[in-house]
């Protein structure tokens, strides 16, 4: 998968196109990630021990890896990414800045 958690990403298609965010958790084994206040649902939960009133909950649902990009740190627009061996050490670069991405 091309994006890790904690990346900045952009949604490029589906209902949440243009929302950027950060990605909570990354699903490699179904291609899917998690991104903060994107693809958010209503869950009903019954109460528990965790959630003692119950209710709807509104939580981040996952989306296709192939529906995200990563964000360019120079001018926040979405762009491809290429690795590059620098110390050692395999860091992503933005094609669109030549920028490193954290």
């Amino acid at each position: 998968m091309h994006v890790k958690t904690g990346d900045q990403v952009v949604v490029i298609s589906g209902k949440d196109k243009g929302k950027k965010g950060t990605v909570l958790k990354a699903i490699p084994s179904d291609n899917r990630v998690v991104i903060e206040n994107v693809n958010v649902i209503k869950k009903h939960q019954k109460p528990s021990q965790m959630n003692p009133e119950g209710g709807i909950l509104e939580v981040e649902a996952p989306i296709h890896v192939s529906n995200v990009m990563h964000v360019d740190p120079e001018s926040g627009e979405r762009t491809r990414v290429r690795h590059e061996i620098k110390d050692g050490k395999k860091v992503k670069i933005a094609v669109k800045s030549g920028k490193e991405i954290k």
